[in-house]
């Protein structure tokens, strides 16, 4: 299989994780002293993206990671009982993470039956 099955497999698994941090922060949104976490994309995958390298003077080169659960608390500012979770602000983060989350498993499922197609016209 190629590269793409690892990248996408743990795209959705990055979604999932994510999804999990905010419906757990909009079941506290009344939780008094609660702070609102969030898991941030922009790190999960990054060394999926750098280059694989095949001299040392190459730029860029590095290993794929595997996906991280750690949840990053939000630094927004607090309400009177020092809740920091916004109902709007979350109900768009879960409706971003579900675009996200469809499109990795439609492009998934494409390579699938790609592969599947290929298979058959093969025997």
């Amino acid at each position: 299989m190629d590269k793409g099955f690892k990248i996408l497999e743990g795209l959705v698994q990055a979604a999932n994780i994510r999804q999990k941090v905010i419906s757990s922060n909009i079941a506290n949104v009344d939780t008094p002293g609660y702070k609102a976490k969030d898991v941030k994309f922009n790190n999960l995958l990054s060394s999926e993206k750098k280059l694989l390298t095949t001299n040392p003077k190459h730029v860029g080169g590095g290993n794929a990671s595997t996906v991280s659960s750690t949840a990053k608390v939000e630094d927004n500012l607090s309400w009177e009982d020092k809740n920091n979770v916004e109902l709007n602000v979350e109900v768009a983060k879960m409706t971003e993470n579900s675009l996200l989350h469809d499109t990795a498993v439609t492009i998934l499922s494409s390579k699938i039956r790609m592969y599947k197609n290929a298979i058959s016209v093969r025997k």
